[in-house]
């Protein structure tokens, strides 16, 4: 639905060109909620920006439901963006206008008479739940409720494609869930292709079916995001998801892992595991075949698209080729084995 062909951006600025977006391939499947994740600065905005070519690629493509959008004429492009949804941060509402008159403002943009904006406006107000707002003016709305009518609005044209530029990053978590879940139903009722940037983490976690992660304009690594939390090929991936994960060392022991291996020291593993492996009991066999002693630091399990993921966090003390055996036996079980450093034999104890 959506393709992204060697899309590059650049700007020049007083100190020489920058680039913004450097050869992005990317591909948004038909019904598909895709996110893309990255700092602020990696070129997201930009990125969707580009998407409904607000932003004009320096180079590539932008194929959007099998159109070429760089190769349309300027009505040609517009006719093509009223198939293109747009949500932003900060709602962009008209505070002089009702709920119901927002949404329906690019109708009336379209020459609609009311009797056909009534009709498609009145079941996008009870699909975002804003029925009996739809006379209250803006500032009467809370946060969540003014993104569903910013939301509503992005319906209004009936789009194939719904973009979504940072949407929640204003809101509180709790909002933040039920938005998330409006656009999972969205796209289910109305059989919508989203795509969506963040900087959050739970986001991804919550929302989306597939991962790219964006850094410095450079596309490092997309993803399922169930593969993408459990084997992350990145170190800025790692980050993000330990962020997200809660799976971080205690602080009085990360104070003192060392990078290397030293005399009379033990390392310190973090484990990430999905299917099978998250449910069984990988310590007792690393306890009982290996000959190892196990001290747990940090473990959770958490379902990420309806899949297990453990997370877990341990001090290993033992034989050099039994640790060695251990890492092994978890390698085939299919469990990414992280050595995250190394501590001295007195700071953790073992049982």
């Amino acid at each position: 639905m959506i393709i992204l062909n060697n899309l590059s951006k650049n700007y020049l600025t007083p100190s020489g060109e920058m680039i913004a977006l450097d050869h992005i391939n990317l591909h948004v499947k038909p019904g598909e909620i895709y996110g893309v994740i990255g700092k602020s600065g990696a070129g997201k905005s930009t990125l969707i920006r580009c998407v409904n070519l607000l932003e004009k690629p320096s180079e590539g493509q932008v194929i959007v439901a099998g159109e070429d959008l760089t190769t349309l004429t300027p009505p040609e492009l517009r006719a093509a963006r009223r198939k293109i949804g747009m949500i932003f941060q900060h709602f962009n509402l008209l505070s002089s206008r009702t709920v119901f008159d927002n949404i329906a403002l690019p109708l009336e943009l379209l020459g609609k008479n009311k009797k056909e904006i009534a009709a498609i406006v009145n079941p996008l107000l009870e699909l975002t739940g804003l029925t009996h707002k739809k006379k209250d003016y803006p500032q009467k709305l809370s946060g969540g409720q003014k993104q569903r009518v910013a939301i509503a609005r992005a319906l209004a044209t009936e789009p194939r494609v719904l973009l979504s530029d940072e949407a929640t990053s204003s809101l509180d978590p709790e909002t933040t869930f039920t938005i998330l879940d409006l656009l999972k139903n969205i796209r289910d009722r109305l059989n919508l292709t989203i795509l969506l940037i963040t900087h959050e983490m739970s986001v991804i976690k919550n929302c989306c079916d597939r991962v790219g992660l964006l850094h410095h304009g450079k596309l490092l690594e997309q993803n399922e995001v169930s593969e993408f939390f459990v084997h992350p090929k990145t170190d800025i991936a790692k980050k993000f998801i330990a962020s997200s994960l809660s799976q971080s060392l205690p602080p009085p022991i990360s104070e003192l892992v060392l990078a290397s291996a030293e005399e009379n020291t033990h390392p310190v593993w973090r484990l990430r595991f999905i299917e099978k492996a998250a449910t069984q009991p990988i310590i007792s066999q690393l306890i009982n075949q290996y000959n190892l002693r196990i001290n747990i630091l940090q473990a959770n399990v958490e379902y990420i698209k309806k899949q297990a993921i453990g997370i877990m966090i341990i001090a290993l003390d033992g034989e050099k080729n039994k640790l060695q055996q251990g890492m092994e036996y978890l390698q085939k079980l299919n469990v990414l084995v992280e050595v995250i450093g190394y501590v001295r034999n007195d700071i953790i104890p073992f049982a």
